[in-house]
């Protein structure tokens, strides 16, 4: 049975995308074989394109970092996964393509119902917006929270799942998104035009409890700036590393990623007060608590199941055109989630 699948050789622009056909794989020993229905695509799968994400990437690879597929094979008689089960992963590797084999341990069921692309929406971008607020920054009702992006894919998350705790929520966007910030019950501000921290301050008098910062870079101290005194910024991403549509390239912008969010971390330390910068990472948080991963995926299901949440699902992009989904991604103007909607080859 033939397979696609998106394969990168070399380090570079969405160019380096290329589309492989080639056997399905067999799972091993523990795995169960997935027929991908829906892939993520995500800013960190550009970086790794261009070498500049933390996670190491080896080349060759396969880009995507979260699935919902369908169990379409298993190995041997042991397995508890059954044939035809709707399932989702967040595999960190090999996502762009029509068959996966995973161990079993890495699969969460989907119920059957519910649409693969917005359920797909949840597995990196609403669990890295659930763990942040309820792992890390333990966000209750009345709060008040910065969220950065807030028209993107995690900051739209971030949004709808404040508003079911009842956060104050202010959010920066340009102008032309401010009414998906508003409808999402957050007041919006134009970065490009107003100096966050002075607006939030005017807002608010103090500052906020919370800033949830994917920009990275000088961009969480000012985000430190924002806090009231027993504040936190949870860092989590590196948006910064876009300019003007075109990803950064070189090694010394992987290692600033790492080196600078440490410095601004140990320099609040330093700083009076009780401010503090907090670091997230979903996958090594996944790494040191998978079963946290699962629960946390399982209860964001049963909110999208329940009609509690809404993703917002950009555009439905066939595999094959992977290199666009990059393109339009790189460009920065996407409002929510892109996916890749993975269809099977004739045998």
């Amino acid at each position: 049975m033939k397979s696609l699948r998106i394969i990168v050789r070399r380090l570079g622009g969405p160019e380096v995308l290329e589309t492989l056909v080639e056997e399905a794989p067999e799972p091993g020993p523990g795995e169960v074989r997935v027929r991908v229905l829906a892939a993520g695509v995500s800013f960190a799968e550009l970086l790794m394109r261009e070498g500049i994400h933390p996670e190491k990437t080896t080349l060759p690879f396969t880009p995507g970092w979260d699935i919902v597929g369908v169990v379409d094979k298993t190995e041997g008689g042991t397995s508890q996964a059954t044939v035809g089960q709707m399932v989702a992963a967040l595999p960190i590797h090999g996502g762009y393509a029509q068959y996966i084999c995973l161990p079993e341990s890495e699969l969460t069921p989907v119920p059957a119902d519910l649409d693969p692309a917005e359920a797909v929406s949840l597995v990196l971008n609403y669990v890295t917006a659930y763990q942040m607020m309820r792992r890390v920054a333990h966000t209750s009702s009345g709060q008040r929270v910065l969220i950065h992006g807030a028209a993107g894919g995690v900051g739209t998350a971030l949004l709808e799942l404040g508003r079911l705790v009842g956060l104050e929520m202010y959010g920066t966007a340009s102008l032309a998104t401010h009414q998906i910030v508003s409808d999402l019950g957050a007041t919006p501000i134009d970065y490009q035009k107003t100096d966050f921290v002075e607006e939030i301050h005017r807002l608010t008098g103090e500052g906020v409890d919370f800033v949830f910062d994917g920009v990275g870079e000088a961009n969480v101290w000012r985000s430190f700036q924002a806090l009231r005194s027993s504040g936190r910024v949870i860092a989590y991403g590196f948006t910064s590393f876009l300019q003007e549509g075109q990803l950064a390239g070189g090694l010394r912008y992987r290692l600033r990623g790492i080196l600078r969010p440490a410095w601004y971390a140990l320099r609040a330390f330093l700083s009076p007060g009780r401010r503090r910068i907090l670091p997230y990472s979903i996958q090594y948080l996944k790494r040191w608590k998978p079963a946290w991963f699962r629960e946390d995926l399982s209860a964001l299901l049963d909110l999208l199941r329940d009609k509690k949440i809404k993703p917002m699902v950009a555009e439905r992009i066939p595999l094959s055109e992977a290199r666009r989904a990059h393109e339009l991604l790189g460009q920065g103007s996407v409002r929510g989630k892109l996916v890749l909607i993975c269809g099977s080859l004739a045998s």
